[in-house]
């Protein structure tokens, strides 16, 4: 590969551990044509990372913060030919701002995970759902900062913009509507903030229900007086017009999708209740992903919830466009969500809706598991 050469890819595949070596190239610049490199451009400025420990650092070699430039056009990695067949990454962030430092930050998305690598692991899983980094630290003085977007086919709605309020028919809790029909979605998607003494409403009349405990436990009781413990991790599906409650006696947090069922003659649905861990592990044929399924596959049930764990530098193969809506949260890690035309920087507690056919692909970047939790409607036609 030359270095003169044009664009090469919208994604550069590779991990260095050693004898790594880059240098940045302004619009006045040159490169370096007899070495091997991975170059891309963006617009007017464009990251691209070969080396992943030295980068979240942010460092170089001789241990100097890694700025860049606001006449940087492109970031060239260079590594010996020996070292080749070792790449595996990626990179890509196309960067807004003239100036942006990356450097030491206090959690935010691609910041040096040094301290935080330590830090996570003593917490309670799913932490950062509901303990979220609102701003990066360079950002914090820009008051009206957000990361969400909401576009015609598309929405990243991420944790510095949700707005709680009283759930109607619950007691003691607040919710946060995360993807709405207002959007264009045919489902709901919200968090539910259940305090001590809490107790949840029914949804409306053939509205069924998802649950998925993100922090705390709660109780679930149906109309026949079985009741459930669901702990982090654990979830629910309850039928429409099923009798249920879920309560709670300490500070607990759900993530809820609801849906008008989409019935189908002689198949009905019924009350499903387990934990992630339980589940197998599915093929994924030409995928490195590894895939859950927390419903059955089967005819009566009009939706799924996915769970999709990435290792650091994993992605997904296909750049897929089809019919089936998504509602996404990020349960941990980051990484880069590309939506349409747009890619987009994402991290644990952002929500992501996508419309029938907009491109979509991931990319998971960090030092940790990625996870997230994926609404997809099945078993239906479409017409």
């Amino acid at each position: 590969m030359n270095c003169d050469s044009d664009i090469v890819s919208p994604v550069i595949t590779g991990a260095v551990k050693d004898n790594l070596l880059y240098r940045l190239v302004t619009a006045e610049g040159t490169s370096n044509s007899n070495a091997t490199c991975a170059v891309m451009t963006i617009g007017t400025l464009t990251v691209i990372s070969i080396d992943w420990e030295r980068l979240h650092r942010g460092v170089i070699d001789n241990g100097n913060p890694l700025i860049f430039p606001s006449n940087l056009t492109r970031v060239v990695g260079l590594v010996t030919p020996q070292n080749m067949q070792k790449l595996q990454v990626f990179l890509l962030l196309s960067v807004t701002l003239s100036l942006v430092e990356v450097g030491y930050s206090d959690g935010g998305f691609c910041s040096a995970p040094s301290v935080l690598d330590s830090e996570t692991s003593s917490k309670p899983m799913y932490w950062k759902v509901t303990n979220p980094t609102l701003s990066p630290s360079h950002l914090q003085d820009l008051p009206g900062f957000t990361r969400s977007v909401f576009k015609r086919d598309h929405a990243l709605i991420t944790p510095e913009s949700h707005v709680f309020s009283p759930l109607p028919d619950w007691t003691n809790t607040l919710g946060a509507y995360l993807i709405t029909p207002a959007m264009g979605s045919h489902f709901v998607m919200y968090l539910a903030n259940m305090q001590e003494n809490s107790r949840s409403g029914l949804p409306p009349n053939d509205v069924e229900r998802f649950i998925f405990v993100v922090k705390g436990t709660v109780t679930l009781t149906n109309g026949y007086g079985f009741s459930n413990k669901l702990m982090v991790d654990s979830y629910a599906y309850l039928p429409p017009n099923f009798e249920h409650s879920l309560s709670a006696s300490e500070s607990s947090t759900l993530v809820v999708f609801e849906r008008r069922y989409a019935a189908l003659e002689n198949h009905i649905t019924e009350q499903i209740v387990g934990s992630t861990d339980k589940q197998p592990l599915l093929e994924t044929p030409g995928e490195v992903f590894q895939l859950r399924k927390l419903l059955p596959a089967s005819m009566p049930y009009d939706f799924n919830i996915h769970i999709m764990d990435f290792q650091p530098g994993e992605f997904l193969n296909v750049k897929e466009v089809h019919y089936n809506q998504h509602g996404l949260l990020l349960l941990e890690g980051q990484g880069i969500y590309r939506l349409g035309d747009s890619w987009y920087p994402v991290q644990a507690g952002d929500a992501i809706w996508m419309s029938p056919f907009v491109p979509q692909w991931y990319a998971a970047l960090g030092k940790t598991r990625t996870r997230y939790l994926l609404y997809k409607d099945v078993n239906r036609n479409p017409l």
